[in-house]
């Protein structure tokens, strides 16, 4: 018996333990996105809205499909065509053959041999082979040891690039500084503060105020070098200028036998 409360017990009974109940913690909540902008919103409903023109890599037929869409199949062959965008953070060794974008970052290493896209910007590295049927922008200092073909192509302001290797496109707009040999279907324009330095063939070249140009130019055929066109210029002339015009009915003498 208990002294104090006159309440019995037994000596060799376990005391029970007090029950301690933990606290509940509050749950962590997920941040919230943050909604996009109305620019990116805008953007994103121009892609979906809006139906873009393939053609297919095998057989060369066109087909409408939509923005949203990632990928199709041809009609006529039953060909996979991929519409993806790629970005290239890392070194890339795989092949690409897609109608979206190709984003190459600063950190991006391209070394694939054949990767065929829509259009490409290049910020980093170019070891492969890269296609673009539309266009291709360089925004990157350094060498680019790769090849590149695109339908037009652009270098950047800021871009300070030498390509080894010949860069084959249809326009080419350079508003940096840019060596390497160029061969282009269209026009070289030039813009202010530009610089091309290297041999080009072109149909036609522009080099605006304030830009550069040093190197040897081809305008016209590309299967005739300048030399060629120089002395078929001048042989010509010389012909002309031989053969002075007889008066009219005046009669000629005939060279003897």
């Amino acid at each position: 018996m208990c002294r104090q409360c006159g309440a019995h017990f037994s000596p060799s009974a376990p005391r029970a333990r007090p029950v301690v109940v933990p606290r509940a913690r509050p749950e962590a909540r997920a941040a919230p996105e943050a909604a996009p902008s109305l620019r990116q919103r805008f953007e994103n409903l121009w892609k979906t809205n809006r139906n873009t023109v393939v053609v297919c890599f095998e057989c060369q037929r066109k087909q409408e499909v939509s923005g949203a869409a990632s990928s199709t199949i041809c009609p006529s062959c039953s060909a996979h065509i991929d519409l993806r965008d790629y970005k290239v953070n890392t070194s890339f060794s795989r092949s690409i053959r897609t109608h979206g974008e190709v984003h190459i970052t600063a950190k991006g290493d391209l070394s694939s041999s054949n990767v065929r896209c829509r259009c490409a910007l290049v910020e980093g590295r170019v070891r492969g082979n890269l296609e673009c049927d539309e266009l291709v922008k360089i925004d990157v200092s350094g060498k680019i040891p790769g090849r590149i073909v695109a339908r037009n192509a652009v270098i950047e302001r800021r871009a300070v690039v030498q390509f080894f290797r010949r860069l084959n496109v249809g326009n080419l707009e350079i508003r940096g500084k840019m060596s390497g040999e160029i061969v282009a279907d269209g026009m070289v324009t030039i813009r202010k503060h530009g610089f091309l330095e290297g041999p080009v063939r072109a149909k036609a070249i522009n080099v605006e105020k304030g830009g550069v140009f040093s190197g040897h130019l081809v305008i016209g055929s590309g299967d005739l070098q300048q030399g060629e066109l120089l002395s078929s210029r001048t042989t010509g002339s010389a012909q002309t200028t031989a053969k002075p015009d007889a008066p009219i009915g005046v009669a000629q003498p005939v060279p003897a036998r």
